[in-house]
C-alpha cells in the first residue's frame, strides 16, 4: 500500500504518549517535515518500543510523529535547501528531541509533507551520516547512532549546538578538556618543527586579531588561522586533521564568551607568549605558555556563565 494512502488510527487511551507527540491520519498532517518513532502496543496497554515495524499488524501499531518544521534558506543564502534539512534534523538530534536508536520517517514521507524532492532529502541524509549522526541501512530506514559515533569535532556539529542556545555546560568542559590535552603538547612539537612560513602565518594571525579582537569575525577568523596554524606547524599528519575540529571549538567558545559584542578581556598578549615560544624553538615554553592560554580562556568563558563554574574547577587543577 502507498504510504500516500495509509491511515494511523488514534493509540488506545491507555497508551501514554508524550504530549508533544500527536497520531494523526495521513492527509491529516500539516505541512511539515514527519520524523517518526514507530511503537507496539500489546494487549495489556504497556507500550513497547519497537526497532521497526514494516507493516501494520491487526490493529497493533500506531505510528507517532513529532512535527519539527524545516527552515528554508532565505532568497540569496549560499546554504542550499538539502543543508538546511540536515541542520534541522541534526538540531534535534543534538538536542536531545530525537534519541538514539529512533527512526525518522522515510523519504516518502518527508519529501510529500514538506513539498521537497526526495534527492533533497537523501542528500541531507547522507550530511548527516558523514557527520556520525544517522545510519541508514535498506530496507530498515534511518535511525539516530550512538552518541559515541557523533563526530562532535565537526565544525557544522559544533555550530548547530551553539546556535541552538547556551551548550550544555558538560559538554563545553569536554571542549576545555580536549584543548587542554592536545594544544600544549602540538605548541612543543610546533616550536621544534616549524617553518619561516608558519612563522609568517602566525605573525599574520596575530596581527589580525590585534587590528580586530575577537569580538568581530574578522579577528575570530586571524584566531582559528592561529590555533590552525599551530596544528599544522606540527607536522604530523594525525594531529593535523584535528586542526579544524579544534580551531572550530575555540570559535564557536569564543563566540559564546563575546555574544553580548565585547571580550571579557583582550587575548592577544596571551597568543604572543605562544608565537615568542614557538618562534624561539623553546618547546617547554611553548607548551607553558599554551597551558597558560587555554586555562585564561576557561576563565573567560567561566566569568560570563556561572553554570560552568562548579563543572571546571576540576580542568583548571589540571591545567594548574
Amino acid at each position: 500500500m502507498p504510504a500516500a494512502a495509509i491511515w494511523w488510527r488514534y493509540p488506545p487511551p491507555e497508551f501514554d504518549a508524550p504530549p508533544a507527540l500527536r497520531t494523526r491520519r495521513f492527509r491529516e498532517f500539516p505541512h511539515a517535515p514527519c520524523y517518526g518513532t514507530r511503537h507496539t502496543v500489546p494487549r495489556d496497554g504497556q507500550e513497547e518500543r519497537s526497532r521497526r515495524i514494516d507493516r501494520l499488524g491487526a490493529g497493533e501499531t500506531t505510528l507517532t510523529f513529532d512535527f519539527a518544521p524545516v527552515r528554508r534558506p532565505i532568497a540569496g543564502q549560499p546554504q542550499r535547501l538539502h543543508g538546511s534539512i540536515a541542520q534541522d534534523i541534526g538540531t534535534a538530534i543534538l538536542t536531545g528531541r530525537y534519541q538514539p536508536g529512533d527512526f525518522l520517517a522515510n523519504e516518502v514521507l518527508f519529501s510529500e509533507k514538506l513539498k521537497v524532492s526526495r534527492t533533497a532529502y537523501r542528500e541531507a541524509i547522507r550530511i548527516l551520516a558523514a557527520k556520525g549522526l544517522v545510519s541508514s541501512r535498506p530496507k530498515a530506514g534511518t535511525s539516530i547512532n550512538p552518541r559515541a559515533s557523533w563526530h562532535f569535532l565537526d565544525p557544522d556539529v559544533l555550530r548547530w549546538i551553539f546556535e541552538h542556545g547556551p551548550p550544555d555546560a558538560g559538554f563545553v568542559r569536554e571542549l576545555f578538556e580536549l584543548r587542554q590535552i592536545v594544544e600544549p603538547s602540538a605548541a612543543a612539537l610546533a616550536a621544534v618543527r616549524r617553518t619561516p612560513e608558519h612563522l609568517e602565518q602566525l605573525r599574520a594571525a596575530l596581527a589580525g586579531m590585534a587590528d580586530h579582537g575577537l569580538a568581530v569575525e574578522e579577528g575570530r577568523n586571524a584566531d582559528r588561522v592561529f590555533h590552525e596554524t599551530i596544528l599544522q606547524a606540527t607536522r604530523n599528519e594525525t594531529l593535523g586533521t584535528l586542526a579544524s575540529g579544534i580551531s572550530a571549538a575555540v570559535r564557536w567558545t569564543t563566540i559564546f564568551k563575546a555574544r553580548d559584542g565585547r571580550m571579557p578581556r583582550d587575548p592577544v598578549p596571551d597568543h604572543s607568549a605562544v608565537f615568542e615560544a614557538i618562534e624561539r624553538r623553546e618547546p617547554e615554553q611553548a607548551r607553558t605558555a599554551m597551558v597558560a592560554l587555554v586555562g585564561l580562556a576557561l576563565n573567560d568563558i567561566q566569568s560570563v556563565d556561572p553554570r560552568l563554574r562548579s563543572v571546571s574547577d576540576d580542568v583548571l587543577a589540571t591545567l594548574g
